[in-house]
């Protein structure tokens, strides 16, 4: 079974082309704004959204060593919740990796009380054909509620406008991770 953070990049992978926009949510370490900056190529933007600073630091190393410049991509240190306040333009692909910063402090972690919110500003900015990607890790307290959470919300959505899939969600009860992912079709 392929982790849910590789079915993720596979996904946006599919739908990101050089020139596009796209936003990284939650920074973290900053595996996936690369992976982002590398797929809008010098020509596309990502904005990353972290509140923690060691982590936009780590991000800042990770984009530094690759060789990915300033003018590529906007590290933002605000919450994934006030995304609409650094962004209004339509974007191509939105990811979210959800739970705590590898490696820093774990009771720092993603909640409901913000996430949703940011489900909620991210699908506002996806273009027609734009994709969203939600890594949910339902293993460390407070993560199952948000996970579930997600889901309801998922499952709300206008069926017209948006082409929900799941993966691997069904190990959730067991802690495992599962992915979210929507596409705007209308």
């Amino acid at each position: 079974m392929k982790r849910a953070t590789i079915i993720a990049h596979e996904k946006i992978a599919a739908h990101l082309k050089l020139g596009d926009h796209a936003i990284d949510a939650t920074v973290g370490n900053g595996y996936d704004t690369l992976f982002l900056a590398e797929k809008v190529g010098a020509e596309g933007h990502v904005t990353g959204f972290d509140i923690q600073k060691e982590a936009l630091a780590s991000a800042r190393r990770r984009l530094a060593d690759a060789g990915v410049d300033d003018l590529r991509v906007t590290l933002r240190h605000a919450s994934h919740a006030e995304m609409l306040q650094h962004t209004d333009q339509p974007v191509a692909a939105v990811m979210f990796n959800l739970g705590y910063l590898p490696g820093g402090n774990q009771e720092k972690i993603t909640c409901t009380a913000s996430t949703l919110p940011a489900l909620d500003q991210a699908v506002s900015l996806l273009q027609v054909e734009g994709i969203l990607t939600c890594v949910c890790y339902p293993g460390h307290p407070g993560g199952l509620e948000e996970a579930e959470s997600i889901l309801t919300w998922a499952a709300a959505l206008d069926q017209e406008i948006y082409r929900v899939e799941m993966y691997n969600e069904k190990g959730r009860h067991e802690g495992r991770p599962f992915l979210v992912s929507l596409t705007r079709v209308a």
